[in-house]
């Protein structure tokens, strides 16, 4: 790949939310600004490596999609009557917008509550803010819910839709509307940051990228609700600062994942873990909510100086009490291992297996069965998971770690 391709990636991966969010707020319809997006970063691609880079790259690419929005309304004409508002307003020169992390009214926030309206149902409301903020493919969010990509993509058809035909406000609501959109708005901004702590596809496993938008966003929200933020805001900044905050110790030189239990804690990011622990108390205060309870799991390794000081007993304890809360089958994935911790590998097998059904299409699971398996001796049985989680991972890093473990296994045999 040349210099100019990389540019122009990195570009994508960093600004695309960005980008789209600025030109949905200029023509007003999400299809329109997604394809003059792509066509804008398809044109640099041809561009870029005669012309050179542009002094702002993210500029030029907004510059270039407002005139393809142009010249697509123009041969629309059911846009006639708009088009000599939106040419004049986007005819000027672009400059390079300034994204300060205490703008609370800029484009991304407005996109997010378009996205969460109430009118869309609740897996389209995210789907959709993860497709136009976050950048991700349609099968990336198929796999975040666990679903067939053909129905991810009728429900993002449906979701653009839906926002155009009942001309829903691409704005941030009046405080009395807020409660009812907070609990979409935090889990689209919590998988933004998933797929950036463990990207679901291709090279690296992190995306700093969408990691930074993701805790740039949960504090605006946190701070667009104050002087008294909901627990549940305070709590998912608190739950992202923890994840993040392992960052550096997560993955070797090489690019290999490094298992919690073996990474070098001096490496752990203490100006977030003490920026944390705060928002994790205020957040457990009453009737503490799944964020709270993900947030106190988190700080439970964050507290361990040593692997083997954590305190698995309180953490089967909080899993119990996420999964009476917000039952899932993921959750009792994460409470099996959790009690395999506890009581023994053989009994996280017993609870991974009541699992198997719901949750056959996702490699983690086969990857946790792999290694109890693994744990008890049974190398062969645990060859079989290993090769189940290998077919089904679709980052290079976890397949290239659980190569490595499937090697392991079968070389001491």
């Amino acid at each position: 790949m040349s210099d100019t391709s990389n540019v122009v990636e990195a570009l994508y991966r960093s600004d695309w939310g960005r980008i789209v969010a600025t030109l949905i707020r200029l023509v007003g319809d999400f299809e329109l600004a997604e394809e003059s997006a792509q066509e804008a970063f398809a044109a640099a691609v041809d561009q870029w490596p005669v012309s050179g880079v542009p002094e702002f790259p993210r500029a030029w690419i907004i510059q270039t999609a407002k005139h393809k929005a142009i010249d697509r309304i123009r041969r629309q004409a059911r846009f006639g009557e708009k088009l000599e508002s939106y040419a004049l307003e986007m005819a000027g020169t672009v400059e390079e917008v300034s994204y300060e992390s205490n703008e609370i009214a800029d484009d991304r926030l407005r996109l997010i509550f378009t996205c969460c309206h109430p009118a869309l149902a609740p897996e389209a409301q995210v789907g959709l803010t993860l497709r136009t903020l976050g950048g991700l493919d349609t099968d990336e969010i198929a796999r975040a819910f666990l679903v067939p990509e053909a129905t991810m993509a009728q429900r993002l058809v449906r979701a653009k839709r839906k926002i155009r035909d009942a001309h829903i406000p691409y704005q941030v609501p009046d405080s009395k509307d807020l409660p009812e959109r907070l609990g979409a708005v935090l889990t689209v901004i919590y998988l933004i940051f998933n797929e950036g702590y463990a990207a679901t596809r291709g090279g690296p496993l992190v995306r700093v990228d969408l990691c930074a938008e993701a805790i740039r966003l949960g504090r605006l929200v946190r701070a667009l609700m104050s002087p008294r933020p909901p627990a549940e805001a305070t709590a998912l900044l608190a739950l992202m600062l923890l994840h993040d905050s392992r960052r550096d110790a997560r993955l070797d030189h090489a690019g290999d994942i490094i298992l919690l239990e073996d990474q070098d804690r001096r490496l752990w990011n203490q100006q977030q873990i003490s920026e944390a622990l705060p928002l994790v108390d205020q957040a457990m205060r009453g009737v503490p909510g799944p964020f709270a309870l993900q947030a106190a799991i988190a700080l439970e390794h964050c507290r361990a100086t040593r692997a083997v000081d954590t305190d698995w007993p309180q953490i089967v304890r909080l899993y119990d009490a996420l999964a009476s809360l917000q039952p899932s089958p993921v959750v009792s994935l994460n409470r099996a291992v959790a009690v395999a911790m506890v009581e023994g590998p053989q009994s996280g097998l017993k609870l991974i297996d009541t699992l198997v059904g719901e949750l056959e299409g996702y490699h983690l699971l086969h990857a946790a069965r792999a290694d109890l398996l693994r744990r008890l001796g049974s190398s062969l049985e645990a060859a079989k998971s290993y090769k189940q989680a290998i077919a089904m991972a679709t980052n290079d890093s976890e397949r290239r770690f659980l190569e490595r473990r499937l090697r392991e296994i079968q070389t001491a045999n």
